[in-house]
């Protein structure tokens, strides 16, 4: 008993100094010197060699069980007996487009959006003069008591009147005050008496006749104008009909190839399986029955949160798939560049408005950002630039915006 108690006193301190003398932190260390130059060096091979696509997005399941994934019949505003006599149902659905406004495919690649949209060739020249009341109407809105109506927000009045056809076009400015004295606003209602005009917005006349009337929804609101946005773009279209056009846009092209159809935007050149439409720029008509099965979800719907896109992009996709599954034509979606070049990869997306040119002047593949370079030509194929409510922000007095389109506006303007 003596020896093995002897022999066990002996291997304890043997065992005890072998345990707790491993070199385990310098090991460690050895490990982390080796391997993280390793796994940084690997990554950088793997970029060289592969391309990678990476979004996350988090959606609530319940949301999206409750508010996404079901698909309830239409309310019926398309039977004849309901359609308004001011809409012509056969011309706006079954008749043949000039223009083709559906790619097929997301056209993430190089200039492809760019190169189709250069396929939808300027209008005719429409000689002689259009009463105000009988022209396109193009509308957009300014909350008056977020931010003053500034020289920012000028310049998309002034992206209208050196873009489009001012015989035959009326730009609406909406807002929730009157903008009519501002100096900003003045000085283009006395130049441009029948192709512009301001007007208050009262969204309980405007819902009149609508599944909106009297719902206590109507004066949601928020700090971001979205839901209150979302909800005048539409109703002021139901009334009017017309194209609108987001504040923060910079119009490029004369839009009226595409009012043959009724469409929304593509929200950017990725698959957003639950927000893939954008309103930012949309067109419908009159008394549309798209619009009169949008209000009828719009009152069978929870109220919308604030500062979501409940009645914008999520609307439209639940009016998209109760279209398809009714077996009615479903509106136009433009693809993304037509409105918002913006979102896309980063070898295609327009550069930031907001940024300096870099050193060079390249935009992608080395085309120039110079008047007649890759740019500048893209510019000219799609429709309009959004902005993204970047109010606060200026444009480089350098940056290709001044270059190829505000200094291009004042000429064009000045030139009159």
């Amino acid at each position: 008993m003596s020896l093995r108690r002897n022999y066990e006193q002996m291997r304890l301190p043997l065992w005890t100094t072998r345990t707790h003398t491993r070199p385990l932190p310098r090991l460690l260390a050895t490990l982390l010197k080796v391997a993280l130059p390793a796994f940084v060096l690997g990554l950088v091979l793997a970029l060289t060699v592969w391309d990678p696509h990476v979004e996350l997005a988090f959606y609530s399941r319940s949301w999206v069980r409750q508010q996404v994934r079901p698909v309830p019949p239409l309310a019926g505003c398309f039977a004849p007996a309901r359609v308004s006599p001011l809409y012509n149902a056969t011309d706006a659905l079954y008749a043949p487009h000039r223009t083709t406004v559906h790619a097929g495919m997301p056209l993430r690649l190089g200039m492809d959006c760019y190169n189709f949209a250069g396929l939808i060739h300027p209008p005719e020249d429409v000689a002689g003069y259009r009463p105000p009341d009988e022209r396109l109407q193009y509308h957009t809105y300014w909350r008056t008591d977020l931010v003053p109506f500034g020289e920012r927000q000028e310049w998309m009045l002034k992206s209208f009147f050196a873009t489009q056809n001012l015989n035959v076009s009326r730009l609406v400015l909406w807002s929730n005050g009157d903008l009519s004295n501002n100096a900003f606003v003045q000085q283009h209602l006395q130049r441009y008496p029948d192709a512009f005009t301001s007007r208050v917005a009262d969204v309980a006349t405007l819902s009149a006749g609508t599944a909106l009337e009297g719902a206590g929804s109507l004066w949601v609101e928020d700090g971001k104008a979205w839901v209150d946005g979302d909800l005048l773009r539409l109703l002021v279209l139901w009334q009017d009909g017309g194209v609108w056009v987001d504040m923060d846009s910079l119009l490029t092209r004369d839009l009226r190839p595409l009012v043959e159809h009724e469409f929304v935007t593509q929200w950017d050149c990725y698959d957003k399986v639950y927000v893939p439409f954008n309103g930012a720029l949309m067109h419908f008509r009159q008394h549309s029955p798209y619009l009169c099965e949008a209000f009828h979800i719009m009152a069978s719907s929870p109220a919308p949160r604030k500062g979501s896109t409940d009645w914008g992009a999520t609307l439209y996709l639940k009016l998209w798939r109760r279209l398809t599954a009714a077996g009615v034509p479903p509106f136009s979606v433009l693809p993304f560049c037509f409105a918002d070049g913006r979102s896309c990869r980063l070898d295609n997306r327009l550069p930031d408005p907001f940024a300096p040119d870099p050193r060079g002047g390249a935009w992608t593949d080395g085309m120039g950002r110079e008047r007649g370079g890759g740019l500048d030509q893209a510019l000219g194929k799609v429709f309009s630039v959004h902005l993204h409510n970047q109010w606060e922000k200026a444009f480089p007095p350098d940056g290709w915006v001044h270059r190829l389109l505000l200094s291009r506006y004042e000429q064009r303007l000045g030139g009159e």
